[in-house]
C-alpha cells in the first residue's frame, strides 16, 4: 500500500517542469536555437567570479572537514555570517540563534508553515502566486485560502484580505519581487498590510505570521524593496541564493526568523523541530561556506534588465498587453484568449513555450521566464508575431 496523495502529487502535472521537459525534448529533435523556452526561472548569468573561487578555496581544504555533518540548523559560522550581513544590510538586530541554513527557499517554506501552523489552520497567499505554497500548506495539513492582487497594479488588496482572514488564519505569505507578475510590492502597501494584520491580531486574539519570500529580493530595476521584519514584527524571511549568485541547483538558502519577534527563541525550536521532522537537516555543508563568504557580493542584473526591455518593448510594438515588471525576470502577459491554457498550447505551434497562469490561481495570462539567451529573445519574436496574426485570422 502506498500514500495515496503523495501518489496524486506524483502523477499530477507541474505545468513549468512539463514545458521544461518538453522543450529539452523539442531542442533534442529539431536543435535548441528554434525553441524559445520561457519555461522555467534558470538563471543564464553566471555566478560571480567569488563563487567559482571559494568553490575552489573550500575543495582545496582537509577533505574530511569539507564534507563533514554540521549541527542540523547549519554551520554555526555560518549563521553568524548571515546574521551579521543581515545586521549590515538592514540595521535590524539579527542574530544567528535565529537563523536556520535550508536547502534552498521551497524546504524553507515547507519548514516554515510546518513550524507556525496546525492541522485545519488556513494559509493566506496572493494570487497568482508560486503554485507549490498550496501543496506545502496541505502538507502541513492546513488550506491555502487565495486572495486576488488588485489589477493593474498586482499590488495586495488590503480589504480583501481583511476578510479572508479567521479565527483559522496563522500566516500570510508574500512574494515580493513578485513571481509570476515581477511587481515589487510598495512601501505603502506593505505598511498598510502590516497594519490591517496588526488589527487582525489584536480583533482575534490570534498570532497571524507574515512569511515573506524573498528568492528575488536583490533582482530589481531600480525598485525599493522594503525590508518586511522592520515593518511587521511576526515576519518569518525566507531566502534563497538560486537567483541572487545563480545557484538554482545547488539549492542553498536560509530561514530567519526575525529578532524582533519578542519569543522568537520558541519559534525558532519549532522550526528546528519542523526541519527535523521533515529530513532537513544539515544543508549541503560545501554550499553553506561558499555562500557564506559571498554574501556580500552583488547580483549581475544588467542582463536580466537589458532582456526585459528587448521583450517588453517587442511585444509591445506587435499589440501584446502585459504588466512592467520592477523586479525578478518573470513578465507577464496577457493571453490572446480566456483560456491561458489553450493560448499555451497554441503558442507550441509557433516553438514558444509559455507557462499559462492557470497554475498560479489566476486565469488568463501566461508567464515568460526572461532569464534566458537575449539571442533566443530577440529571435523569438517572429514566433510571437506568426502568434497573434493566428488569432487575428480567427477573428476575421
Amino acid at each position: 500500500m502506498i500514500n495515496q496523495r503523495m501518489y496524486e502529487l506524483g502523477a499530477a502535472p507541474n505545468k513549468i517542469r512539463e514545458l521544461f521537459a518538453y522543450g529539452m525534448d523539442r531542442k533534442a529533435e529539431i536543435g535548441a536555437e528554434k525553441i524559445f523556452d520561457y519555461s522555467i526561472g534558470n538563471p543564464s548569468v553566471p555566478a560571480p567570479d567569488e563563487v567559482l573561487e571559494q568553490f575552489q578555496f573550500q575543495l582545496a581544504q582537509d577533505p574530511v572537514i569539507v564534507h563533514e555533518y554540521t549541527p542540523s540548523p547549519g554551520d554555526p559560522n555560518v549563521r553568524q555570517a548571515i546574521a551579521d550581513h543581515i545586521r549590515r544590510t538592514f540595521g535590524t538586530p539579527a542574530t544567528a540563534a535565529n537563523v536556520y541554513v535550508t536547502s534552498g527557499a521551497s524546504s524553507c517554506i515547507a519548514i516554515t508553515l510546518a513550524a507556525i501552523a496546525n492541522p485545519g489552520d488556513e494559509i493566506i497567499a496572493i494570487s497568482p502566486y508560486f503554485p507549490e505554497y498550496k501543496t506545502w500548506s496541505e502538507n502541513a495539513g492546513c488550506t491555502l485560502i487565495e486572495v486576488p492582487a488588485t489589477t493593474p497594479s498586482f499590488q495586495p488588496d488590503i480589504e480583501a484580505l481583511a476578510r479572508a482572514i479567521t479565527n483559522k488564519t496563522s500566516a500570510l505569505i508574500i512574494n515580493t519581487p513578485n513571481n509570476p507578475v515581477g511587481c515589487v510590492y510598495t512601501r505603502a502597501s506593505l505598511e498598510a498590510l502590516s497594519a490591517m494584520l496588526r488589527a487582525k491580531e489584536e480583533e482575534l486574539g490570534r498570532r497571524i505570521f507574515l512569511i515573506s519570500d524573498e528568492p528575488y529580493r536583490e533582482i530589481v530595476y531600480g525598485a525599493d524593496v522594503p525590508w518586511v521584519p522592520d515593518l511587521y514584527e511576526d515576519t518569518i524571511v525566507c531566502y534563497s541564493f538560486s537567483k541572487s549568485l545563480s545557484l538554482p541547483g545547488e539549492r542553498i538558502g536560509y530561514i530567519y526568523v526575525s529578532d524582533l519577534i519578542p519569543d522568537a527563541g520558541d519559534i525558532f525550536t519549532a522550526v528546528c523541530g519542523a526541519g527535523r521532522s521533515l529530513g532537513y537537516i544539515c544543508a549541503p555543508v560545501l554550499l553553506q561556506r561558499v555562500v557564506a563568504q559571498c554574501l556580500d557580493v552583488p547580483s549581475d542584473v544588467a542582463a536580466y534588465e537589458e532582456n526585459r526591455r528587448i521583450l517588453t518593448e517587442g511585444l509591445a510594438d506587435l499589440g501584446y498587453e502585459f504588466v512592467e515588471p520592477d523586479g525578478a525576470f518573470y513578465l507577464w502577459v496577457k493571453a490572446l484568449e480566456d483560456d491561458a491554457v489553450a493560448f499555451s498550447e497554441r503558442a507550441k505551434d509557433f516553438e514558444l513555450l509559455l507557462v499559462p497562469s492557470d497554475s498560479f490561481g489566476a486565469p488568463g495570462w501566461v508567464r515568460l521566464s526572461y532569464c534566458i539567451a537575449k539571442e533566443t529573445i530577440e529571435n523569438s519574436m517572429p514566433a510571437f508575431a506568426k502568434l497573434m496574426e493566428a488569432y487575428a485570422n480567427d477573428r476575421a
